[in-house]
């Protein structure tokens, strides 16, 4: 037998001259002499066999796809990861383990952990990426970033048989402690080995092929490397089956009984635990209680624009190789078409139904983000509807009925137990809009906000979504507002969430904030057992993370808390998995869905229609668009993201389905000379911009596409301006003053930048299109639009601010208004009156538009009983002020004060056209402190060539014509409003008149 290190059966094969080859030509960080280790799950000359049908895959690259390709990529034909590969030869259980290459928090360390313990044996699969290693980029030290040396020690710690460490990367790591470690008998260096990179590594773990290159003979007859996979691994917690093969009686079991309410099925389920069991429930890796059939699950699933594999709970493999991915959400937002939010959150719900079928995903999606963009510098703008609190909250409202709602099952009696789709999630409540800022970090920052604030933008939209949405779940944020961290105020969380707005669900903290509150905000100098106490009296149900696990059992039992506070957390959180149909099953209609209602052609149809309806024209000087066809044949394509791939695609992605890169786009309408201009997107040296030129001097018309990507604007990672990165500027002037033809720039970002230069350059560029991060079909729609496929219609749902704006005042002011003390601006076209590159709400289209009101009512004329008092209002010096200035809107009975009117919208160009119609509301001029206009409703409308369309809009007086004065009361003001459509298209006086009943 030959030599077995760890005697765990691994060869050691190489000749000597192969040892002496390599150790002159790898990195000496890394053991020669495990690099030749055959990875064969077997061993030919073992006396007994040796099988390996359950296996641990676990590590940051465990499910890598793109991160596998290295750079100077382009579109690949066909990615395996190593989950795939591995699925291939055993039944894989996978654990993400970190939460990116970045490996910056440890919270998922645990569950990689669980996966080790029972598998025969555990792959590890860390490394770089192109974010810690790349053009432009070098590295600091030799280490493995974040916790990826406590994930590998940690899981070796709990395995008992042997670990395989795989690492990914183009240089050296310093593994040391690995190398030294006789539990990890075997470790591979894969480089990025490409799009079948994953099916390589499996390939060599399990003896097809020796890493020195020499094919292995077929195994032994008498040894199987391959097991069958179950796809479906869990039908639903009350199916007799599950507790007969326990030898247990589903009849004994209250919580199992349908004849009885949720909430009494709940409580017999939490009564039968023990304390232990019980506090082992309440993170977002719930244990489960196994000797009374309650199985474990994984709370935390993503599904911003398409079910992510961001968290534990959701996993691609070759049972579900990807899901249809929509254009991240502020582009969507940019449609202002309320029925494409809502079926983009059905056609992502149904995918993850499926998923949920076929046992690669669960029903609880934290999703969507709905915090109003505050600054432009913002890095998860991306994630977000805007900077308008009511198109935030009506995009969450749509999304999330389209995510949870069941038809004919929308308003039940009691919606506590409404049944739910999926369980979808408002995030993060509240005032969190700072990332990582100058050495600001969210875990850190304190938002000194004003209670006016709150109500009026900050809590409008999470509001929205819990009345109007039914949302079955809140999140709150890192940040403390006003000294006090969010998910430790009974204010926000108890009072308002659950009691002002009745939520029917849970709330869930976002993930490691109670870490945060303890080790770095070091809020009241708590420990944990003091913090676990009290966020769980606030109201917190959830943690996204160990504390509670970890912690509330001794605060438990040390009187900190009471275990009634813990059954009612339990309470809320297992109720809102009985309407999921985790414990009955679900509907017939649900259950039927499988793999073919993932990556449909209908799903990806409507995506790619998403990204249509978001593309905003910004600039067509001398209709340069569309392009025709028969008359540009020749293009040049420059730019860094001429050819993107996966930034299209935004932050909290899947794997999608096909992804369509503008070149591919172009490439069916005329003849493209590509040339990238840039190395990368942060485009750090002009070396490039010459290939660009050369491609644009002989072209019938040059496109660019530039723009920003996840690197630069990113969840932890806010911008410090609002220009191009790097030689983008320079890159299109120079391209632009040599083309021939007409010049196209495509801009691809969440936040606006400042492209002054280009948009008042009107003897070069001639059209300007802003893409956001457009999707899996984005590189296709772009084309389409600029050859003129589909008329654009999108509007910009934030503002695009001249660079300067950054200098005016610092990210941390949360003020809205005006800081006239400090010199600091306005934020939002609410409050902000300087000059801007483009407004809120603006977008061009090849056709032109006309509007004119009819049957729009002047006047409303409110009658007050001796209960309603009149309130006053300030106004500035040398305003005319009411008798009666203003009414507590909690006053009125609101729903019977309503006013209406039409749009005529006519189409007098000479191509269809969708158009947007952005009502405004103008409050009475000199109240001092209000807002200047705002949101109060849209409509997209689509027009055909020459033809007029009627649009009735219905309007609740009190919504739309609110103001928040300063000690945060909502009122609404007597005297003349302006209903205004647009950026002053059309509009009318509306006169509120209060009449008071008796002296004030």
């Amino acid at each position: 037998m030959t030599n077995l290190r760890g005697g765990f059966g691994f060869e050691e094969r190489g000749s000597r001259e192969q040892k002496d080859y390599w150790s002159s030509h790898l990195p000496a960080t890394l053991s020669i002499e495990f690099l030749l280790v055959s990875f064969a799950l077997r061993c030919e000359t073992m006396e007994a066999t040796v099988k390996f049908k359950n296996i641990a895959v676990v590590g940051t690259h465990a499910n890598a796809t793109s991160d596998m390709l290295g750079t100077y990529i382009r579109v690949p034909c066909k990615i395996t990861s190593p989950l795939e590969g591995l699925s291939a030869f055993a039944s894989v259980t996978y654990a993400e383990a970190c939460d990116s290459v970045l490996c910056k928090t440890y919270m998922l360390i645990i569950p990689a952990m669980e996966a080790a313990i029972n598998a025969d044996a555990t792959i590890i699969v860390v490394g770089l990426s192109t974010e810690i290693e790349d053009e432009g980029l070098d590295r600091i030290h030799l280490k493995l970033p974040g916790y990826q040396n406590q994930l590998i020690q940690q899981v070796t710690d709990v395995s008992k048989v042997p670990v395989i460490l795989v690492i990914m990367s183009a240089g050296g790591i310093g593994i040391s402690f690995a190398n030294g470690d006789s539990r990890i008998p075997s470790i591979l260096w894969s480089g990025y080995p490409g799009e079948e990179g994953g099916r390589a590594i499996a390939n060599i773990i399990f003896g097809k092929y020796n890493p020195a290159s020499a094919p292995t003979p077929s195994p032994s007859s008498s040894v199987n490397l391959t097991a069958p996979q179950s796809n479906v691994t869990f039908s639903y917690v009350c199916d007799p089956s599950r507790f007969e093969a326990n030898g247990l009686a589903v009849s004994n079991f209250a919580f199992c009984d349908k004849s009885l309410s949720y909430s009494v099925r709940a409580k017999d389920l939490i009564d039968r635990m023990t304390l232990s069991e019980k506090t082992r429930q309440l993170g977002d890796h719930a244990y489960g209680v196994p000797r009374i059939g309650l199985p474990k699950y994984e709370w935390w699933s993503e599904a911003l624009h398409g079910v992510s594999n961001t968290g534990p709970g959701v996993h691609f493999d070759e049972a579900v190789p990807s899901a249809t991915n929509f254009p991240a959400v502020i582009l969507m937002a940019a449609s202002f078409n309320q029925s494409l939010w809502k079926t983009a959150g059905q056609i992502v719900s149904t995918e993850a139904r499926a998923m949920y079928n076929l046992g690669r995903a669960g029903l609880t999606y934290w999703s969507p983000t709905i915090n109003v963009v505050r600054d432009p510098r913002w890095g998860r703008i991306t994630e977000t509807p805007g900077e308008d609190p009511f198109v935030v909250g009506t995009y969450a409202v749509n999304y999330v009925r389209g995510l949870q709602d069941i038809e004919g099952e929308e308003t039940p009696k009691d919606l506590f137990s409404r049944p739910l789709k999926v369980s979808a999630c408002c995030k993060h409540y509240t005032a969190y809009d700072v990332d990582h800022w100058l050495g600001v970090d969210r875990e850190y920052f304190d938002a000194k906000v004003s209670q006016q604030d709150i109500v009026e933008t900050f809590s409008r939209p999470f509001e929205m979504c819990v009345r109007d949405g039914d949302a079955s779940s809140v999140m709150c944020s890192y940040n403390r507002v006003n000294g006090i961290p969010t998910c430790a105020d009974p204010k926000l969380l108890k009072d308002t969430i659950r009691g002002e707005w009745n939520l029917h669900g849970y709330i869930v903290s976002d993930c490691d904030s109670i870490v945060s509150m303890v080790d770095k905000q070091k809020w009241l100098g708590y420990g944990y057992e003091e913090a676990v106490a009290q966020v769980l009296r606030a109201g917190l149900d959830l943690d996204c993370g160990v504390s509670y696990t970890n912690f509330t059992e001794n605060a438990t039992l040390s009187g900190k808390i009471s275990e009634g506070d813990i059954d009612k957390a339990l309470n809320n959180i297992y109720v809102v998995l009985m309407r999921l149909g985790f414990f009955d099953g679900s509907s017939p209609s649900l259950v039927s869905l499988g793999k073919e209602s993932i990556c449909s052609d209908e799903h990806i149809d409507v995506s790619a229609e998403a990204a249509r309806e978001g593309i905003v024209l910004l600039k067509n000087e001398n209709s340069t668009l569309p392009l025709n066809p028969n008359k540009f044949k020749n293009i040049a394509l420059v730019g860094p993201h001429a050819n993107a791939t996966k930034d299209l695609l935004g932050t909290y992605i899947g794997v999608p389905c096909h992804v369509t890169s503008p070149l591919n786009g172009f490439s069916a309408f005329a003849s493209v000379t590509y040339s990238m201009g840039c190395a990368d997107v942060l485009c750090q040296n002009d070396s490039l911009i010459f290939p660009a030129m050369k491609a644009a001097k002989n072209a019938d018309a040059t496109i660019i596409v530039v723009g920003l990507n996840t690197l630069i604007e990113n969840e932890g990672l806010d911008r410090l301006d609002l220009n191009l990165p790097g030689y983008q500027n320079q890159l299109i002037q120079q391209v632009a003053d040599v083309s021939k033809g007409p010049v196209i720039l495509v801009i691809i970002s969440a936040g606006g930048v400042d492209i002054s230069f280009a948009k008042n350059d009107d003897s070069k560029i001639g059209a300007i299109l802003w893409a956001g991060y457009p999707g899996e079909k984005g590189g296709g729609v772009i084309a389409e639009a600029v050859f003129g496929k589909y008329n654009p219609g999108g509007k910009l749902p934030i503002t695009w601010y001249e660079n300067n704006y950054v200098d005016m005042l610092p990210m941390t002011s949360m003020p809205l208004r005006p800081v006239d003390s400090l010199g600091y601006p306005g934020r939002t076209y609410k409050f902000f009156n300087g000059s801007t590159v483009y407004p809120f709400g603006y977008g061009l289209s090849y056709t032109q538009f006309k509007y004119h009101i009819h049957s729009a009512q002047r006047s409303l004329h409110i009658k007050l009983n001796k209960h309603q008092h009149c309130r006053r209002l300030s106004y500035g010096d040398d305003v005319y002020s009411p008798l009666c200035e203003a009414v507590l809107i909690d006053d009125l009975n609101c729903s019977k004060i309503e006013f209406d009117f039409e749009i005529e919208v006519q189409n007098v160009g000479r191509m269809d056209g969708s158009d947007v119609l952005i009502v405004y509301s103008v409050p009475p001029v000199g109240i001092v402190g209000t807002h200047s206009k705002q949101v109060i409703g849209f409509q997209r409308v689509f027009v055909p060539a020459g033809q007029k369309e009627k649009v009735k809009f219905v309007f609740n007086a009190c919504k739309s014509l609110m103001v928040v004065e300063r000690n945060s009361y909502t009122l609404l003001p007597s005297g003349g409003h302006i209903i205004m459509l647009g950026d002053e298209l059309a509009s009318f006086n509306l006169h509120v008149g209060l009449q008071s009943s008796g002296k004030e």
